[in-house]
């Protein structure tokens, strides 16, 4: 079962098979064997293609009730809203924003959902406590980091997730996009400067029909000696 994240004996890039995205929070296994020269062609919405995916990708989070989540870029608190669902009234998403325009609309739109908790956050890191979270995730985020201190960043978010934590990526895959490619990140640059900053890939996958991957890391310190 992926119930719960688990190592692979090697980690796979995926994508679902079939036109358009028809992947539901059930489906756990698919085959990357190409039926279909166009299979990888990007559809669904324009702007945010990897939306279609939520019920999958918070299936793979397996967020409880009562978790602590800090949404890093939350822009209109669209996954905030998604993993609050999850967290429930027990548990805390922390919308982080450096846009004060952006802050200010999800503090009206979570006005009635106080564990949904908008803040305006520093660009250099969260500004929350350590071992607070237990989740970090970021979608559409990563490549707005600041590149030359982006592994130091990296390495800051060890201190404020816990020890059990996760790190979650949602990016544009710069390798394969047509367009927009400043707007991503290529994924063996993000592995690369996730392992430098401490954490270890256990999934990622392409999230076919968006151009975008879903990437789960844990914290390099739980692997202790073979």
């Amino acid at each position: 079962m992926r119930k719960t994240v688990a190592l692979w004996a090697g980690v796979v890039l995926v994508g679902a098979l079939g036109t358009g995205l028809a992947v539901t929070s059930g489906q756990l296994w698919r085959s990357t064997r190409v039926e279909d020269a166009n299979q990888h062609a990007r559809t669904g919405d324009s702007s945010y293609p990897y939306r279609a995916w939520s019920a999958y990708v918070l299936k793979e989070l397996d967020l409880h009730a009562g978790d602590v989540v800090v949404d890093i870029g939350a822009g209109d608190g669209w996954w905030s809203e998604q993993m609050a669902a999850h967290v429930g009234p027990t548990g805390v998403v922390h919308a982080s924003e450096v846009d004060k325009r952006k802050l200010e609309q999800m503090k009206r739109r979570f006005a009635e959902k106080p564990h949904v908790k908008p803040y305006l956050s520093p660009k250099d890191r969260t500004g929350l406590p350590e071992n607070s979270c237990d989740l970090a995730f970021l979608s559409q985020t990563f490549h707005h980091l600041d590149k030359p201190t982006r592994v130091e960043y990296l390495r800051g978010l060890k201190s404020v997730v816990k020890r059990t934590g996760r790190l979650c990526v949602i990016e544009k895959y710069s390798a394969i996009a047509t367009r927009g490619a400043s707007h991503g990140t290529s994924l063996s640059q993000l592995v690369r400067e996730a392992e430098q900053a401490g954490w270890i890939p256990v999934r990622y996958e392409l999230m076919t029909g968006t151009y975008h991957y879903l990437a789960i890391f844990v914290q390099k310190d739980l692997f202790g000696p073979e």
